[in-house]
C-alpha cells in the first residue's frame, strides 16, 4: 500500500488564486509507518488530514491510493481502506462501547442488514487488541476521556483498513491516557497499519513517527524522517519561538524532548516569506536521509546499546542495521541466558540525525531498550 498526496492545494476561500492555506503539498507513505503532522494553530493541520481523505476537496492536486485518484474508488471501497479517528468530544451517551465499535462495520454492509455473529467478533476483537474489552457493556457516557478515544480507535479499525488517520489523539488527556493512545498507536503500526496524526506535541513527535509533515502559517511545508525535520531551526520558523532539543536518560532508554524557551520577537512572518522556495524546495526533496548524507556535514562516533528482551524483536533488529550498514564500523551481540535477554552494542560513524533516526527506531521496537553514547569529536 502506498498513499501520495501530489501538489495539494487548498484554501477555504474559493475566490483566492495564490497564497493557499496549503500549498503545493507532496509527501507520501507506506504500511507500517508513523507519520506526524505538526504546526502552529491555524497552519492547516486538520484540514490537511481532511483534504487528504477526501472530505474536503483539493483545490489543484490529488490524492492517491495505489497510484489511484481517490475520487475515483466507490466511496465503500474506500472507506474499508482508510479508516478516520475524529477528536473524542462527543459524549456519544446512547451508545454501549461495543455498539460505537460496530459502527466502524457499516462500509461492510448495506444499511439493511444487521451485524453479523462475525462482524461483532470482529469488533470484539479490536477491543481486545486496545486492551479494552472490559469496556464492551458501558455506556460511552460512564467512560473517562482516553478509554473513549480508544474506543474511537476500535471503532476505526473495525473497518480493517490499511491507512488509519488520527486527528489530535492524544489533546485534552492526561498523561497516562496520552501513553496509551500514544502505544495503541505504536503497536498498530507494527502489525503493519499506516498511521497518521496530527499533533500539538513536537515531543510525541521524535519519540513516536517515522516521518513528520512540518506546516507553517504561510502553507508551506518541510516532510521528511523525523529526526531531519524536527529541529530548533525548522520549529523557531515554523512555530516562532526559540526551542532547545535535549535529551532525558532514564533506566532504561534515553529519550529526545523539546523545551520552548521564549517567543521570537522577529517579524516571522516576513522572514517565512522570505524564506518561502527554499522551504517548499526542502519540502518538495522529501528530506530523504540521502541526500542529507550528500550535504557537507560532521559526523561523530557513537555506540548504540541495546538490552533485548523480546525474542521475536531479532528480525526488526538485523533490518534496521542492514539499512544502516554504510555507517556501521563495528557490532557486537551475545546473548544472556540466565536474565533471557540478548545484549548488542553497535559503533556508527554518522551525522548525528542519522545515529538519531537508527536510535529511535530501535527504541520503537517492542521489548528493545535503548541507550545512546556520542563522542565528543
Amino acid at each position: 500500500m502506498i498513499f501520495t498526496v501530489e501538489n495539494g492545494c487548498f484554501d477555504y476561500d474559493k475566490k483566492r488564486q495564490d497564497n493557499f492555506l496549503l500549498q503545493n503539498i507532496n509527501f507520501s507513505f507506506s504500511k507500517g509507518e508513523l507519520i506526524a503532522v505538526l504546526g502552529p494553530n491555524g497552519a492547516g493541520k486538520t484540514t490537511l488530514l481532511r483534504c487528504m481523505m477526501g472530505l474536503l476537496p483539493w483545490r489543484s492536486g490529488a490524492t492517491l491510493l495505489d497510484g489511484e485518484n481517490i475520487r475515483h474508488i466507490p466511496y465503500n471501497l474506500l472507506w474499508r481502506r482508510i479508516a478516520y479517528v475524529p477528536q473524542a468530544k462527543n459524549p456519544l451517551g446512547m451508545f454501549k462501547v461495543e455498539e460505537l465499535v460496530l459502527l466502524g462495520r457499516s462500509s461492510h454492509f448495506s444499511l439493511l442488514r444487521q451485524p453479523s455473529a462475525q462482524d461483532r467478533e470482529i469488533a470484539m476483537d479490536c477491543l481486545r487488541r486496545l486492551h479494552i474489552q472490559h469496556l464492551a457493556g458501558r455506556n460511552c457516557r460512564q467512560i473517562s476521556g482516553g478509554e473513549l478515544q480508544m474506543a474511537l480507535i476500535a471503532r476505526a479499525l473495525a473497518a480493517q483498513p490499511e491507512v488509519l488517520i488520527l486527528d489530535e489523539p492524544e489533546s485534552n488527556l492526561d498523561f497516562k491516557n496520552q501513553l496509551v493512545v500514544l502505544d495503541a498507536m505504536s503497536e498498530l503500526v507494527e502489525q503493519g497499519i499506516a498511521c497518521v496524526f496530527n499533533t500539538h506535541y513536537p515531543a510525541h513527535a521524535m519519540q513516536r513517527a517515522d516521518k513528520a509533515l512540518l506546516l507553517d502559517r504561510q502553507g508551506h511545508y518541510r516532510f521528511g524522517p523525523t529526526t531531519e525535520i524536527i529541529n530548533e531551526d525548522n520549529i523557531k520558523n515554523a512555530f516562532g519561538v526559540e526551542a532547545v532539543i535535549g535529551e532525558i536518560e532514564t533506566k532504561h532508554r534515553i529519550y529526545r524532548d523539546i523545551l520552548p524557551v521564549s517567543v521570537l520577537k522577529l517579524d516571522l512572518e516576513s522572514e517565512s516569506l522570505a524564506d518561502a522556495n527554499g522551504a517548499n524546495q526542502k519540502g518538495e526533496d522529501h528530506m530523504t536521509q540521502e541526500n542529507a548524507e550528500e550535504r557537507s556535514r560532521e559526523t561523530r562516533v557513537a555506540i548504540v546499546g541495546a538490552i533485548v528482551e523480546d525474542r521475536n524483536a531479532a528480525e526488526k533488529i538485523n533490518e534496521l542495521l542492514h539499512e544502516y550498514a554504510k555507517y556501521i564500523i563495528g557490532r557486537m551481540g551475545m546473548p544472556y541466558e540466565k536474565k533471557d535477554v540478548s545484549i548488542i552494542c553497535v559503533v556508527i560513524d554518522a551525522p548525528e540525525e542519522i545515529t538519531a533516526a537508527l536510535s529511535g527506531k530501535l527504541g520503537r521496537i517492542h521489548g528493545v531498550n535503548i541507550k545512546t553514547t556520542y563522542s565528543r569529536i
